[in-house]
C-alpha cells in the first residue's frame, strides 16, 4: 500500500506559518486559520487519492496545547471518513532523523510499497497530481515535486535515501543527489508552490485566482480563506511584487 505523510505543524496561533506573519500583513490568528484551511484541503486530497493518510506531527515542550487533539479536530472535519487519517508523533532528535525514521520505518517495518512526504500547505497538489506521482513511483524509486526557491512540495520514495543533514525543509537538489548516490531512478512532477513564505504565497495567489475565475477545480477552503483575508499580489514602482490586502 502507498502512504502519504503530511508533516503537520501545530495548527494554532503563534506557531502556524511564522514566516507569513513576519513577511505579510497576516496576524498570527489569521495565519493559523489559513494554515488550517490548507491542511484540510491537502488531507482531503490525499484521502481522495486512495493513499493511506498519515499526519505526522512534532510534540514541542513550549506548546501547551494538545497538538494531536488540535490536528484531529482540524483534519477529521475535512474527511468523509474521520477514521481515514492516522496520527503519529515524529521520532528523532533532528529534522533529518525525523524524516528518515518515518520513511524508513514505513518502507521497511510496515512494508509499504511507497512513502511520500507532502507539505501540509501544498494546496495545488490535488488528486490528479497525487495520482500522477503514484504512477511515476511504479517506475522510479524517487519522485520529487519542486516548489519555489528550490524546495519541494512532494517527495516520494520506494527506497529510502540518506536524509542526514536535511534541515527540515526538503530541497530538490539534495534529494536528487542522494538518490543518485544510491543508484536510484528519479522523476519529477510539475512545479507547485506551497503557502509557507511570502515568496511561495506570491506564486500561489495568481494561480489560485486564475483557476477560480476560469472555473477550474480549486482547494475550496483555502481559496475561500484567502478571499476572506483579501490578500492580493501588488507590484510597486520598482517592479517588486509583495502580498498586500485589497
Amino acid at each position: 500500500m502507498a502512504t502519504v505523510v503530511v508533516r503537520a505543524d501545530a495548527p494554532i496561533s503563534g506557531t502556524a506559518l511564522p514566516h507569513l506573519v513576519a513577511e505579510t500583513p497576516l496576524t498570527e490568528r489569521e495565519a493559523a486559520e489559513l494554515y488550517q484551511s490548507a491542511l484540510q484541503d491537502v488531507c482531503e486530497a490525499v484521502a481522495g487519492s486512495g493513499a493511506d493518510l498519515l499526519v505526522n506531527y512534532r510534540e514541542r515542550d513550549e506548546i501547551e496545547d494538545n497538538v494531536e487533539a488540535d490536528l484531529r479536530d482540524v483534519v477529521t472535519t475535512a474527511l468523509d471518513d474521520p477514521e481515514a487519517a492516522r496520527f503519529e508523533v515524529q521520532v528523532g532528535s533532528t529534522p533529518a532523523a525525523r524524516i528518515g525514521n518515518t520513511v524508513t520505518h514505513l518502507l521497511e517495518s510496515e512494508g509499504e510499497s511507497s512513502v511520500a512526504i507532502l507539505d501540509p500547505t501544498a494546496v495545488l497538489a490535488a488528486r490528479p497530481r497525487l495520482d500522477q506521482a503514484s504512477m511515476q513511483l511504479r517506475r522510479n524509486e524517487v519522485v520529487v515535486g519542486p516548489s519555489v526557491n528550490g524546495e519541494v512540495f512532494y517527495a516520494g520514495f520506494t527506497e529510502s535515501i540518506d536524509f542526514s543533514g536535511i534541515d527540515g525543509r526538503l530541497d530538490i537538489e539534495t534529494i536528487v543527489d542522494r538518490a543518485n548516490d544510491a543508484g536510484l531512478a528519479v522523476s519529477t512532477l510539475e512545479m507547485a508552490p506551497t503557502l509557507r513564505t511570502a515568496a511561495q504565497l506570491r506564486s500561489a495567489l495568481p494561480v489560485l485566482r486564475a483557476r477560480r475565475v476560469g472555473g477550474l477545480p480549486v482547494p475550496e477552503r483555502t481559496v475561500a480563506r484567502l478571499e476572506e483575508l483579501g490578500l492580493r499580489t501588488v507590484e510597486n514602482e520598482d517592479s517588486e511584487i509583495s502580498v498586500e490586502r485589497s
